[in-house]
């Protein structure tokens, strides 16, 4: 998780991600933040996100964004 948190904080440094929710659904990220921390997702943690999971559910929270990382892995 921690590791998550900074790939966050490289994407978007202005953002409290370890205190903030609806990251999505309160347009708190872009949707250059979702496409620029999808790529660094896939190289940092070596998956592959496919377009069916790149849904706001999977973005809105840092622990849904962990869920998806885990579940991809396998």
């Amino acid at each position: 998780m921690e590791e998550l948190l900074k790939i966050l904080e490289d994407v978007r440094d202005d953002i409290d991600f370890s205190n903030t929710s609806a990251l999505v659904s309160g347009k708190i990220l872009t949707s250059f933040d979702i496409i620029q921390l999808i790529s660094t997702l896939d190289d940092e943690y070596d998956i592959s996100i496919p377009a069916a999971e790149i849904v706001p559910a999977n973005f809105d929270t840092v622990e849904a964004i962990f869920a998806l990382i885990q579940r991809l892995k396998g």
